[in-house]
């Protein structure tokens, strides 16, 4: 297997695990926020939390270099109109992303201390729950668009 392709498997394999991990975290904290169970909101918390430093961290940063030297070896300039738009969206999903992660430290810091003291979770948690719910929709619609271009390679502008 030539550099190339070598490069171009872990860009894909990387892709796929940012945006699962992404997606699979969402998932469960969304619907375990629904559950009324502490305990399971204490735990996901700090296993989402856990999950974006092991899995989404390293992907975050595998994605960016391995694109910007597949663009360089295929000959696309870093002005073509699809590859701009593909890191403009991959910004303001890596914009919404650090913000989340803020709230993700913030929400298992109040789930594990209600948990600790036998009380429910503070009105905050609510309020940083509902931040990173509004946050992770962009996100996501960020990088699935992402995807397409990658894909696709549309010819935008020009």
């Amino acid at each position: 297997m030539n550099t190339y392709l070598l490069v171009k498997t872990l860009h894909i394999l990387s892709s796929v695990l940012l945006v699962g991990t992404g997606f699979g975290t969402a998932f469960f904290l969304f619907f375990t926020n629904r559950s009324g169970s502490l305990a399971a909101q204490a735990v996901v918390c700090r296993l989402v939390k856990r999950a974006d430093w092991w899995f989404t961290t390293p992907t975050v940063l595998i994605q960016p270099a391995s694109g910007l030297w597949l663009a360089q070896a295929g000959g696309w300039p870093l002005s073509t109109p699809w590859l701009v738009s593909a890191l403009l969206l991959y910004a303001l999903a890596g914009a919404c992303w650090l913000v989340v992660v803020w709230l993700q430290i913030r929400m298992s810091a109040l789930a594990d201390e209600a948990l600790a003291t036998n009380r429910a979770l503070p009105a905050q948690y609510w309020h940083y729950a509902r931040w990173w719910e509004a946050l992770g929709y962009p996100a996501f619609v960020a990088m699935v668009l992402v995807f397409g271009l990658m894909v696709q390679k549309p010819a935008l502008w020009g």
